[in-house]
């Protein structure tokens, strides 16, 4: 996560020396930068991600790390360098805007359920009490232990509704450099189809270690991304 956003900057001050200032690669690296600063300094809820708790710090995470990461996230820059776009003060504005909403729509849904774990589902959602399902599971020693599955706030929407403005903020710092190219929206492609496969595992490894609680918990929650459609 460190060499994707030097490299962010490196390709934006590669466009200034080429063109001048651009306002669509700059657009494009301000959401970047916000985006960077909102995971190192939620860095330390990032251990409770599916990324952590289940792939854990294997090869598949360490080479994703060190090199899909660097050379593939940073797509949308790399093109720009090459294909400077014109937005305009209008069109600027308005993805700043979106793609910031989308950062901080996705903080806040972490920032939820993070805040219920940390006090024990005694804390309020959107000025409501939580709600919560104490849902029991047994470890493979026999013991037992209890999670908390939120069904209020942003987790009442949707079982991983978190995950869409991720996928909205990945188009958003992409779409600066227009519509006639595949290239700049290959990270939104692969994140769209990463996260779609993933509420699938997600869904089924809570299945399993959850059983009723969890079936429970889908009647409440019955979409996994999209309320009404998915």
């Amino acid at each position: 996560m460190t060499v994707w956003p030097l490299l962010t900057l490196i390709f934006s001050l590669k466009s200034y020396e080429l063109h001048g200032f651009v306002d669509s690669i700059w657009v494009s690296t301000t959401l970047l930068m916000i985006y960077f600063t909102k995971f190192f300094w939620w860095e330390a809820g990032y251990m409770r991600t599916t990324d952590i708790m289940t792939d854990r710090a294997g090869y598949y995470i360490c080479w994703g790390c060190l090199v899909y990461v660097p050379g593939f996230y940073t797509c949308p820059s790399l093109f720009l360098v090459e294909n400077p776009v014109v937005l305009g003060p209008f069109w600027s504005a308005v993805i700043l805007l979106l793609g910031t909403a989308s950062i901080a729509v996705n903080y806040l849904a972490d920032w939820q359920k993070q805040a219920v774990r940390s006090s024990d589902g005694k804390c309020l959602v959107w000025g409501k009490p939580a709600k919560v399902i104490r849902a029991q599971y047994t470890l493979e020693s026999g013991e037992k232990r209890e999670s908390l599955l939120l069904y209020s706030g942003w987790w009442g929407v949707a079982r991983h509704f978190h995950y869409l403005p991720e996928i909205l903020l990945a188009f958003f710092w992409s779409v600066p450099a227009g519509l006639t190219h595949l290239m700049p929206f290959s990270y939104t492609i692969f994140l769209i189809i990463l996260l779609v496969h993933r509420t699938y595992r997600d869904d089924e490894k809570c299945a399993a270690k959850y059983g009723t609680w969890w079936d429970t918990y889908c009647k409440h929650v019955p979409y996994k991304i999209i309320p009404g459609i998915f």
